[in-house]
């Protein structure tokens, strides 16, 4: 017969292996580690302190233009997949009949199903697939970040699962230890998350270049540095008479079809968009250490012509549809611009500013009396060369001297 002594030890020890777990989980919270990083750690450490994981799972709602939630599955011998739940509605349906629905729904924080054997319950989906894939075991768990109203299926927080595949499932004391870890997992998931929040509403709003700025401190007005850099600058024609003869929600899709022409093609080639201005993309290719200027000059150039492809394939689309077409001018110019903050004390806008920025919409405005699409300055033509074509001297408003131009060859 076992001795007590040697139960107690043994507890003891087990207890020791998962405290270990729970201090390196609560460490990661105070670094920069990704919530993959923290999440795979976790269940190597727990399968190395001897709970018989073999599968874990966490999702959690986001703020991002093109996901509404996140999850996250690990398995053993796998490693972590990432999958991105969008905010398609058709998903809704699928989202109902989860153990996770009817959990929150019925403020249920932990459900356990044994998944083979005396007792086995396949009550949901989620359960019938894991069995299938040989899990003998399910705990589900939900932690939410704040106080929620009961039964509310919306609630910030982390919704997670444990699975094993041994016989015997889990003992009581594993599920112990876990319920121990997944909290403590939760906190360091609420801090990674927040920062991760706070990183996608500072590039969505911002763009990369800038959100980066400052989130790493020019937060005050007045922050920002001096930089060489390409000036991208373009404008939707006939957009006044588009907006006063059509119905919004028509207009509206196309703006944001332009926008992901243009816009999308400076982001795709590696510059940054700071502005949407009503109708009009404000962007640049800054110079940098690892790049010559005629590299970023030619990452310029690519997206201007990608930006005409793109426009030209939305406008197949919309004679397909009956659908008005769209057309744009783009101004492109090199020079030196303040790269920072301006605005009220509490209020600002990280954008650039200073005569080049001026010179390049002057640039694209003069497209529409030369009948050009892309009209290029002679700062840019010089770095480019062989890519630009001269026009000519020409005036350009609010510019007393006239300035060369070049257009972009075919």
């Amino acid at each position: 017969m076992q001795r007590i002594e040697d139960r107690i030890g043994r507890s003891n020890e087990d207890d020791s292996l998962i405290g270990s777990v729970v201090d390196w989980v609560m460490a990661q919270a105070l670094r920069g580690t990704t919530i993959e990083e923290l999440f795979e750690g976790c269940c190597l450490r727990l399968r190395s302190a001897g709970l018989p994981i073999a599968r874990g799972y966490i999702a959690f709602r986001t703020l991002h233009p093109l996901y509404r939630a996140m999850g996250l599955t690990w398995e053993l011998g796998n490693g972590v997949k990432t999958v991105g739940h969008t905010h398609d509605s058709s998903l809704d349906e699928e989202w109902r009949r989860s153990p996770f629905y009817f959990m929150l729904s019925k403020d249920i924080a932990l459900l356990r199903r044994r998944l083979c054997g005396e007792g086995a319950l396949h009550d949901f989906k989620l359960m019938q697939d894991l069995r299938d894939d040989g899990y003998t075991d399910l705990f589900c768990y939900a932690i939410p970040f704040e106080e929620a109203a009961p039964g509310d299926t919306e609630a910030r927080g982390i919704l997670g699962t444990w699975a094993c595949d041994i016989k015997a499932g889990f003992s009581d004391r594993d599920i112990k230890s876990l319920i121990r870890v997944q909290n403590r997992l939760a906190v360091a998931c609420k801090v990674i998350i927040k920062s991760q929040i706070a990183q996608n509403i500072s590039t969505t709003y911002l763009g990369r270049n800038a959100g980066e700025r400052v989130l790493t401190g020019q937060i005050k007005r007045g922050d920002g540095d001096k930089i060489n850099a390409v000036i991208w600058y373009s404008d939707l024609r006939n957009s006044t008479s588009m907006a006063d003869t059509m119905p919004e929600e028509i207009y509206l899709d196309i703006l944001n079809g332009y926008f992901e022409s243009t816009a999308g093609a400076i982001i795709d080639s590696g510059g940054d968009v700071l502005l949407l201005i009503g109708d009009a993309v404000l962007g640049i290719f800054p110079f940098t250490e690892d790049k010559t200027q005629q590299e970023t000059c030619e990452m310029a150039v690519k997206a201007a012509h990608d930006a005409v492809k793109r426009i030209q394939t939305l406008n197949t689309c919309a004679c397909e549809n009956g659908k008005c077409e769209v057309s744009f001018g783009l101004g492109l110019h090199v020079g030196t611009v303040m790269f920072g903050n301006i605005g009220l004390p509490d209020r600002l806008q990280f954008t650039t500013v200073g005569p080049a920025v001026n010179e390049v919409a002057r640039l694209e405005d003069l497209t529409k009396k030369l009948g050009k699409q892309i009209l290029v300055s002679k700062e840019f033509a010089e770095i480019v060369g062989h890519a630009c074509e001269t026009i000519g001297k020409h005036s350009l408003r609010g510019i007393e001297a006239k300035r060369e131009v070049f257009c972009l060859a075919d």
